[in-house]
């Protein structure tokens, strides 16, 4: 139903990490330039006009920075130009001491792009080609351009914007507070009030009637997976999770001196630059575990070898077993992760290769210094929340909260071709405690957090450490470039316009470069589809229900730039038999042939998909059409045609290639070829076509 038919054969399987095969499930290859993501315009992504409120964000976001377009070099692919543009805009605040509107001036305009609603995965592998914005004219000076491909980006200031590629969980929107607030980061299912407040979960484990299409007893929220974070010198890639670990078994806060000192590993605080040492203070003092155990890191072997930067595993446990009572991590008393409680075995059997040694001396991924953020409501007097100056403490009631999210990130520095060229950034999520979520450049590792790494967190401490769930709420992508005064990737004169007084000659070339462009060549989402996968594509699974709950707070996921539209059909196309339900089976067939035994659905006009008549939706018009906003699935007896229609094509499917079998070899290998596509597109329709028959029971 997804899959672009502009996506080569070749890649249509996925070889895992784990030696598995798993399938194409989507693809969007970008090949048609001029392409519009405003509401409505497009079967699969919604672009968004609405100022950014998060992470003290310089920049508003707007449809018309969000196209498709092809180079000199005819490489088709999605971009975001940010531009440095000062726009004003009232913005309402939640915040002041009387909430209201307030004028905010933003000094850039960018573009993001969002699959919400329309396309989400559980589990899967997602791979993104992107090349990242960066000033790299030669007028702007950039040093790093002379010194190649290969080389570490190491001048900063010339890769000032802060692209994303990322998921987040379907019930949350991204830069809606109003949807995110008490779901983002949830990934959370347990009813222990003792350990965890249940208000502060919007949908929440203890609650036996959520109401709006929610399962009864189950914890729901908005986790996110980073692909992709950030530009400068590294990247960051993470998941985002709730609850976070209590104090008692985070990173020992500063005392007396700026908090900010953990990013430079600073501070004079014992124990509050790396989680575990000084062993003396925890272990010693607190007599247990802190942070996440056994995340592993991996080297970017692409990048330039620094000799110096090379490891050697025996030197770094012999400190380790020993116990490192210094305030700061050294090349030889610590993991090149700067992360002691990281897996340090082989990465598998074939290599000499260890998780979390540099033996190569390349650009290794190590701990973020970011691990989360206290979140509070406005006005809450909890102690821990920050206080607001001349705001009023504000009446506790059912929407105030106060609780830890826990970012689990790793920074990974970037060699030159991240901005010159296209890269592979690619990710494995499986759910389930045995479950994973790996990132991947080009098909080797960087960063991978296993499951139980977060089912079960380090005990011991004065309170629990409450375990969450690998993460398997319906995630939706999103494409984005924003420009902030907070994180390290800044633009010159941050909260200012760009140039300033115009007195700095390097700022003023770095302005001169805008725009700039987040390029993306193509997004493709691999599954498994064998017996017994829990993987699927949907927003609104029958074990994760998201759409009616969308319906009954859907103030909180629009506004007026930025309704919820239907889209039926609009999927690119290169024929009649790729918006039918006859797809699968017609594809490499001679339609007319066959006309006979089809039920046309919908039609291919200008490569795009058009659907014949209302009873049919999706981008492919394949999929029945819910007939009225709070059913959940098609009439019974609609879906129960949909599966018999499916298996009447499957054995027509197999009487036809009978029938075209020759003796010659040509004819054979293109018979296994539609033999492999048919048994894929095959399963993918079963399964839409169960989940609908599904569905439409609980309906009736």
């Amino acid at each position: 139903m997804w899959v672009d038919p502009d996506t080569p054969e070749t890649r249509y399987v996925w070889e895992t990490s784990r030696g598995e095969s798993w399938h194409l499930v989507m693809s969007d290859e970008f090949n048609i330039p001029g392409r519009s993501f405003r509401p409505g315009d497009d079967h699969m992504w919604t672009s968004i006009e609405k100022p950014d409120g998060v992470n003290d964000a310089m920049e508003v976001y707007a449809h018309n920075k969000t196209t498709t377009a092809c180079d000199a070099n005819d490489i088709c692919s999605f971009q975001i130009e940010m531009e440095d543009s000062v726009t004003q805009i009232p913005v309402w605040n939640s915040f002041l001491a009387t909430p209201g509107f307030e004028n905010v001036t933003f000094f850039y305009r960018g573009g993001m792009i969002q699959s919400w609603n329309k396309f989400c995965m559980q589990g899967g592998m997602i791979e993104v080609r992107a090349q990242l914005p960066a000033a790299l004219s030669e007028p702007s000076g950039n040093p790093d351009i002379l010194l190649g491909p290969n080389a570490r980006a190491q001048s900063l200031r010339y890769y000032p914007t802060w692209p994303g590629i990322w998921m987040m969980g379907n019930l949350g929107r991204a830069i809606f507070s109003g949807s995110t607030n008490r779901m983002w980061p949830f990934s959370y299912d347990a009813c222990d009030p003792d350990t965890f407040k249940p208000s502060n979960q919007r949908i929440n484990a203890c609650d036996k009637n959520p109401g709006s299409g929610m399962n009864p007893r189950q914890g729901r929220g908005a986790p996110e997976i980073d692909i992709v974070e950030g530009g400068g010198t590294s990247i960051s890639s993470s998941i985002q999770v709730g609850p976070g670990m209590p104090l008692d078994f985070r990173v020992v806060t500063p005392v007396n001196e700026n908090a900010l000192c953990i990013y430079s590993s600073s501070c004079a605080t014992l124990g509050a630059n790396v989680p575990g040492i000084p062993e003396s203070v925890y272990l010693g003092e607190r007599g247990h575990q802190s942070w996440y155990q056994s995340l592993r890191y991996a080297a970017n072997n692409v990048c330039q070898q620094n000799v110096s930067e090379m490891q050697d595993y025996t030197t770094v446990e012999t400190a380790l077993n020993t116990g490192v009572e210094d305030n700061v991590c050294s090349i030889t008393t610590c993991p090149a992760s700067l992360d002691i409680n990281s897996d340090l075995d082989f990465m598998n059997a074939e290599t000499d290769d260890r998780w979390g040694i540099n033996t190569n001396g390349t650009c290794f991924a190590t701990r973020n210094s970011y691990m989360g953020e206290y979140i509070c409501s406005p006005g809450n007097p909890e102690p821990r929340c920050k206080p607001l100056d001349d705001a009023p403490i504000l009446p506790q009631d059912e929407s105030t909260f106060a609780f830890q999210m826990d970012a689990l990130s790793a920074n990974w520095p970037v060699h030159m071709a991240a901005y010159t060229d296209f890269l592979e950034y690619q990710v494995e999520w499986v759910a389930g405690p045995n479950g994973y979520v790996r990132w991947m450049l080009s098909g080797d590792p960087l960063y991978e957090i296993p499951a139980e790494t977060i089912t079960n967190p380090p005990q011991g401490g004065s309170v629990e450490n409450p375990p969450k769930i690998m993460i398997e709420e319906p995630l939706y992508l999103i494409f984005n470039v924003a420009m902030s005064s907070k994180w390290g990737a800044q633009p010159p004169n941050p909260k200012n316009p760009c140039r300033g007084d115009g007195t700095d000659p390097v700022a003023n070339a770095i302005c001169d470069s805008f725009p700039m462009y987040l390029k993306i060549d193509y997004v493709r989402v691999y599954q498994d589809l064998s017996p017994g996968s829990i993987m699927s594509v949907g927003c609104d699974p029958k074990t994760h229900p998201t759409r009616q709950w969308i319906l009954d707070h859907l103030d909180e996921y629009e506004d007026e730039e930025n309704k919820l539209v239907e889209v039926r059909g609009k999927a690119f196309c290169r024929t009649d038999a790729d918006c039918t339900v006859q797809t699968a089976h017609s594809r490499h067939r001679n339609l007319s042939n066959t006309r006979s035994s089809i039920v046309m659905t919908g039609r291919c006009v200008n490569q795009r998909c058009v659907c014949l008549s209302d009873t049919w939706a999706g981008p492919r018009c394949i999929a029945p059409r819910t007939l009225n906003a709070v059913s959940f699935g098609p009439p019974i007896v609609l879906a129960a045609c949909i599966g018999s229609l499916l298996l009447v094509l499957g054995i027509a499917s197999s009487c036809a290639i009978c029938f075209m079998r020759t003796k010659d070899a040509k004819a054979v290998e293109a018979e296994r070829k539609v033999k492999q596509q048919q048994h894929q597109q095959y399963e993918l329709l079963r399964r839409q076509s169960s989940q609908h028959l599904q569905s439409a029971w609980s309906s009736e």
